[in-house]
């Protein structure tokens, strides 16, 4: 399976993938890492790797026009899945259309709670609510945020007395899992 990723923040679940396929748990590569933003870690992480990278600059651009540069790059790099890891920006309808079935995202809760946050925010929102269970899910997606039919959930306890950073060092663990499963399930191209 040749995996494009799309990131805009540490990367850490893409870790997690490039150490599945270096075990070999994992039949799959990495054929290019994009973010939108130049100084994003997801981008020395993966140079750290050997893998190829590329900034694509969103500024004076429509949406549009922008998810076009993308899914062009992700085109001549023979992309047949990606995965959004920490990816802050809303992808256009018709990039969703265009890949439909093709791109996948982990988000920090057992959707459909808490669909919409954000990393840290959907963690504290968890802690708010007094919940004793969340986790994480890998979903298809759609051109409604977080909607998108789900393929993986792993769940955690939230404990008395976490905190943010612990709930959210817990949930990290298991999206890293989750998202090999979830490209694991998919029929090679």
């Amino acid at each position: 399976m040749r995996l494009g990723i799309l990131g805009s923040t540490r990367g850490t679940d893409m870790l997690a993938i490039i150490a599945a396929i270096q075990q070999k748990r994992l039949s799959a590569s990495i054929e290019i890492v994009v973010s939108n933003k130049a100084d994003a870690v997801i981008l020395e992480r993966a140079k750290t790797h050997g893998l190829p990278t590329k900034f694509v600059n969103p500024q004076g651009l429509t949406r549009e026009s922008y998810d076009n540069e993308i899914s062009d790059l992700l085109r001549r790099n023979k992309v047949e899945l990606i995965v959004l890891i920490g990816y802050m920006r809303i992808l256009s309808a018709a990039f969703v259309a265009d890949w439909r079935n093709k791109i996948i995202n982990v988000h920090p809760s057992l959707l459909p709670a808490f669909a919409g946050g954000m990393d840290q925010d959907v963690h504290q929102a968890v802690l708010d609510a007094g919940i004793k269970e969340t986790g994480c899910t890998v979903h298809y997606v759609t051109e409604e945020v977080d909607a998108g039919p789900i393929l993986v959930q792993k769940r955690c306890d939230v404990l008395p007395d976490d905190s943010i950073e612990s709930l959210r060092t817990r949930v990290q663990a298991l999206e890293g899992e989750a998202l090999i499963e979830a490209i694991r399930s998919f029929p090679a191209q």
